[in-house]
């Protein structure tokens, strides 16, 4: 199982894991606990991560400050940028990406419960390398569900997928961009942009 929290509630998390009988793993915590943390249930073998302040994977996302948006889950929007920044998909993500955007309305601002244009805008304007992954993979959830993977979207759902990541798309490319990413973006593809994740022992 897979949690999200922040480094200030560190001790918290540890407690309220050890109440519920999971076993932190000391060396890892102690040398990976600013980021990551492990946790396993001797009694049923099920195994908890739980990470800190920021999402780093093929890019790093930042949630600290948006922890509190919703009740169980992180952010929405933050949960679709956690799947579009994934470089090597497979299936499970595409899915979860499908799921998404078929359940949450993509609408300008940021109000908890929607995928906000403005955190979205944020996050692609700030670095050329997120907006290349982000939109590679909302052009090809566009292919997939529109031919080989239509069955992954939700029978009635309330938002139509495609249509949703054309919006997603388009004001990617619409969205003011800074020196930065303006820079970065006339190199291109010609450097790797992205981190491919490596697993870290526990």
């Amino acid at each position: 199982m897979d949690f999200a929290s922040v480094s200030s509630a560190k001790k918290a998390v540890m407690d309220l894991l050890g109440e519920l009988g999971f076993d932190g793993d000391k060396r890892f915590n102690t040398m990976h606990g600013h980021k990551q943390m492990y946790f396993v249930s001797p009694a049923s073998g099920t195994a908890v991560d739980v990470v800190m302040d920021q999402l780093h994977m093929c890019h790093v996302l930042e949630f600290k400050d948006r922890i509190d948006r919703m009740p169980v889950t992180l952010d929405v929007t933050d949960l679709l940028l956690s799947k579009l920044q994934v470089v090597e998909q497979n299936e499970k993500d595409v899915q979860d990406i499908v799921y998404l955007l078929s359940a949450f309305e993509v609408r300008a601002g940021d109000d908890p419960g929607t995928i906000g244009i403005d955190r979205f805008g944020k996050v692609v304007a700030d670095d050329w390398g997120w907006w290349r992954t982000a939109t590679g993979n909302l052009d090809r959830v566009v292919e997939l569900v529109g031919g080989d993977l239509a069955r992954l979207v939700p029978p009635g759902a309330p938002h139509d997928p495609a249509e949703q990541a054309r919006a997603l798309r388009r004001h990617a490319d619409d969205v003011p961009k800074g020196l930065k990413w303006k820079i970065r973006s006339r190199v291109g593809e010609r450097v790797q942009w992205y981190e491919l994740p490596e697993e870290v022992a526990h």
